[in-house]
């Protein structure tokens, strides 16, 4: 639980969390390689690719040559929050403030009143080259102040909060000429002259933490979906599986619908995929054999039974913190679980002793989406969604429980030790 408490505070931003990714991976002896020079792979080896430092994708290997489907597990790296604009400094009234614009679906207030920083990545003219640069900065820097409700009386009844007007952070007051560019250059001990850009984000300092009379729930920003990125993660790199092709992925984007180049809408997992089965020998006829005999795990975070407002989930498929992995199902096609890929991830659950419940959103709820549906549009394989249950989803700080990060682990290490074998597009048969 340390460790994933660490990787939760480290992972302030979808740069962060893939750098954290790619270190746990390393560590764990996978080998990096780069999109833009020839690849030169060994069965039995294992690798990892990134793309746009917020996209990763690690692979290992089967000992020999196999014509056993690819096990592929994907979350996603991003979450929402606050985009910092180009020109970011409005100064008025005697105050200095950010200018931002919500990324992905923010639950605006939850963002009022708390101490804020800044992270992403910067890029910066080094010599005759550019080059990124990740920064966090650690310190309580920004916050963005709610009004009293003497003023503005909604504010206490409802109000609804207009982005543009109500959510511009506080970064100073009186009349300074600070410029984001100066606030950088000190923090990275560069050249203000020297940034020429940057992607960054509010984060909200409020850190991972346990919480709860019986030390059973995890409080923390972007559990939606970091904390199934890494408990993914732990189950792919605990299994134990020579003779299959095993494959962790971890989008960025899907908060803004993955219509990236580094997003579940491009093309990267299937580049990498042709990319690796091609320079280990198989021709274009075996790959999309060995496509049509895959499976695809989409691992995004689910809604657990709300304590106060039980009345927003479904009367019979609802799902409960700590009471096992979430099977989401969407008539709509919103969620890739069907009949035959949920019975699979049953049985793999029954076999590692892993609770699982059933989650559908109620038939007058439109509900979200994952990338689960978006990555099988791009390599059409057999799907199935899955998530952890948890509270207040995209509020600037989330709950779930530590029993559910554990069956997590164990779901994916059983998945990822099974070779997998689809006859007929309609009978999966499971060999470990």
């Amino acid at each position: 639980m340390n460790k994933f408490l660490s990787f939760m505070r480290e992972a302030v931003s979808c740069y962060h969390a893939t750098k954290e990714i790619e270190e746990i991976l390393a560590e764990a002896g996978f080998e990096g390689l780069v999109e833009n020079k020839a690849w030169e792979l060994e069965n039995g080896k294992k690798y990892y690719v990134k793309r746009n430092d917020s996209s990763i994708i690690a692979f290992a290997t089967p000992k020999g040559k196999t014509s056993y489907g690819i096990n592929i597990c994907a979350s996603h790296s991003d979450s929402p929050s606050f985009k910092i604009k180009p020109n970011s400094l409005l100064k008025s009234e005697g105050y200095l403030r950010l200018n931002t614009e919500v990324y992905g679906g923010a639950i605006l207030n939850t963002w009022l009143d708390k101490p804020l920083s800044v992270a992403g990545r910067v890029i910066v003219r080094e010599n005759n080259s550019i080059t990124t640069k990740l920064v966090s900065i650690d310190r309580d820097l920004l916050v963005i102040p709610n009004i009293a409700p003497h003023m503005d009386p909604k504010v206490s009844k409802g109000k609804e909060y207009n982005p543009q007007i109500d959510m511009m952070p506080l970064l100073a007051c009186g009349n300074n000429d600070l410029s984001i560019e100066g606030i950088l250059a000190h923090e990275m001990h560069v050249k203000e002259e020297d940034i020429l850009d940057f992607d960054l984000i509010l984060v909200n300092r409020q850190r991972a933490r346990i919480l709860g009379y019986n030390n059973d729930l995890v409080m923390s920003p972007q559990l939606d979906d970091l904390a199934s990125a890494y408990t993914t993660l732990r189950g792919f790199l605990e299994a134990d599986n020579s003779e299959a092709f095993n494959v962790y992925v971890c989008f960025d984007n899907e908060e803004v619908g993955s219509r990236t180049r580094q997003g579940a809408g491009s093309k990267f997992l299937f580049d990498t995929l042709e990319r690796a089965l091609t320079n280990l020998g198989y021709t274009a006829e075996e790959y999309k054999a060995i496509l049509a005999n895959s499976f695809l795990l989409s691992a995004d975070n689910a809604h657990a039974v709300h304590p106060n407002l039980p009345q927003f989930t479904d009367q019979l498929n609802k799902t409960f913190i700590n009471e096992g992995v979430v099977l989401k199902y969407n008539a709509n096609q919103s969620y890739t679980t069907d009949s035959l890929s949920a019975a699979y991830i049953q049985m793999l659950a029954d076999e590692a002793e892993v609770k699982m419940q059933k989650f559908a959103n109620r038939s007058d709820v439109r509900g979200g989406g994952t990338l689960g549906a978006i990555s099988s549009s791009q390599v059409s394989i057999h799907a199935a969604d899955i998530g952890l249950p948890q509270l207040a989803m995209h509020s600037s700080c989330e709950v779930c429980g530590i029993k559910d990060l554990d069956a997590m682990v164990r779901l994916c290490k059983n998945y990822f030790n099974h070779k997998l074998v689809i006859k007929n597009d309609n009978t999966i048969e499971l060999i470990k």
